[in-house]
């Protein structure tokens, strides 16, 4: 059976500034920011969130779909998808724009400061979910607003189940825009900021939110994911990277395991506890597409 997975596929510029933003920023100077970092590494990878989910999700024995639309230089990117065995059946490419473009910037705290150009992502919304025998699941992560909004209408009409993961693109909905996405979800993921963020402007906590749903994650970073089902908490305590090389795209190899979970039926703490797994490994490699379990 097969996953939908909804989001970008982007090319990534990834840079390691070799000392700490805080030490660089003045506070009390933020109104008049200009700042320059030094960054010796740089490398260009392929990512996205649906890239790198369909990833996570193949390496781990499933069939994803990604959903998502590349530009008039997303030509090796689709070739990537091809060698990996992950199918391109729902991936246009968009002429007269650039593939979604993001640059990331770590520093020796593996914190980052990222620009994100969305190009051809902008249209993801043109592709359409519809029932399908082979589909048993899917998830609505990081896209164009318009591609979100409507793709979880879709999942919605068609009886799909599917886990509705904001991630930096919940910014863009306001409270009642977020309801319905709850509302329609089958299980919610986010950060602990991103759940804050979804609290504050939904006006329900946590436990609220996690009895509209099956169940609801909160990941911790270091510190693990809180499992939300029904009301009650369950925590599920992280798994430490053998060596810390590069965070990005960890959050995506976490949904990747979360999706393998589900797809076998797994009460919803084993999916997670499977995801801090597979983060942490990903953690101790480098490139978003370029470790293995």
């Amino acid at each position: 059976m097969a996953a939908v997975i909804c989001g970008s596929l982007a090319f990534d510029t990834i840079m390691n500034f070799e000392g700490r933003f805080a030490q660089q920023i003045l506070a009390d100077q933020l109104h008049i920011l200009n700042v320059s970092f030094l960054v010796p590494g740089l490398r260009r990878d392929f990512g996205g969130c649906a890239g790198n989910i369909a990833y996570s999700l193949k390496l781990l024995g499933g069939e994803p779909l990604p959903m998502a639309t590349v530009g008039t230089d997303g030509g090796s990117y689709l070739d990537r998808l091809r060698e990996l065995g992950i199918s391109t059946e729902f991936v246009r490419q968009v002429q007269d724009t650039y593939t979604a473009q993001a640059m990331i910037m770590t520093d020796l705290d593996n914190n980052q400061i990222t620009a994100f150009h969305p190009g051809a992502m902008m249209q993801a919304h043109v592709t359409r979910i519809e029932k399908r025998a082979d589909v048993k699941l899917g998830i609505i992560s990081p896209d164009g607003r318009d591609a979100m909004l409507q793709h979880a209408e879709q999942f919605h009409a068609a009886g799909i189940p599917f886990v509705f993961d904001p991630g930096q693109g919940l910014p863009m909905f306001d409270g009642k825009e977020l309801a319905a996405f709850i509302d329609k979800a089958t299980w919610v993921t986010v950060n602990d900021y991103e759940g804050k963020m979804l609290s504050e402007r939904t006006g329900w906590d946590s436990a609220a939110i996690s009895r509209r749903v099956q169940g609801l994650v909160v990941t911790l970073g270091a510190e693990g994911c809180e499992v939300w089902i029904g009301g009650q908490k369950t925590h599920v305590p992280p798994v430490r990277a053998a060596e810390v090389v590069d965070p990005t795209g960890c959050g995506d190899a976490w949904r990747g395991a979360l999706l393998h979970g589900l797809e076998q039926g797994w009460p919803l703490a084993r999916c997670a506890e499977l995801g801090n797994r597979v983060g942490a490994a990903k953690i101790a490699s480098r490139g978003p597409q370029n470790w293995r379990l």
